[in-house]
């Protein structure tokens, strides 16, 4: 039989993960650069783009498991990789580097009505470690100083990780019927 002493810590960890499921915290925007430590001990660097940044990106991207496109993107080949880059690039972008190589990307992609499609990729080896919510926090703000206004994007309705995600930076659903839903923030 366990202790009370032993249970009690237990109690307070179930409590403190459920009030966080029912009030998380806000992502705040941050500047550009960020350096920090990831859950899994790794420094990473967010940063804006540069255009040195592109092979790292090809090769995060040729590298990303099938499985987690989401809707059709990143594209599957190399040399549909490449295009799909140099479309998407147009806009403010920021990288997540660690241990030398690009490991995630968020763009922010005009759309011909004065406002932006955000997008944001972690390379699977490094997810559900605080890089998606450094670089989309680092991103927001890139993106507000490069003078976007309105941001929005789509997502899988049954991506509530994401979702969730997305609502602790601001963002609300605007369309939730379908199998995606729009969501959007000014900024």
């Amino acid at each position: 039989m366990s202790s009370p002493r032993g249970v009690l810590p237990r109690v307070k960890g179930f409590a403190r993960r459920l009030v966080s499921r029912f009030r998380p915290q806000q992502i705040a925007l941050t500047p550009p650069p960020l350096t920090f430590t990831d859950g899994e001990g790794r420094e990473v660097h967010v940063r804006p783009y540069e255009d040195r940044d592109f092979e790292g990106l090809v090769a995060m991207y040729d590298d990303f498991d099938p499985a987690q496109r989401a809707q059709g993107t990143p594209p599957l080949a190399e040399d549909a990789i490449r295009n799909w880059l140099e479309n998407v690039l147009d806009g403010p972008n920021v990288v997540a580097r660690a241990d030398g190589d690009v490991v995630g990307h968020v763009m922010f992609v005009p759309d011909d009505t004065d406002r932006h499609e955000l997008a944001i990729f972690v390379h699977q080896e490094y997810q559900r470690a605080g890089i998606g919510t450094n670089l989309l926090a680092v991103g927001l703000d890139h993106a507000r100083s490069e003078g976007v206004e309105y941001v929005w994007l789509s997502v899988e309705a049954w991506k509530r990780d994401a979702q969730r995600l997305y609502q602790r930076a601001g963002f609300s659903t605007v369309n939730p019927m379908g199998a995606a839903h729009r969501m959007s923030r000014y900024l």
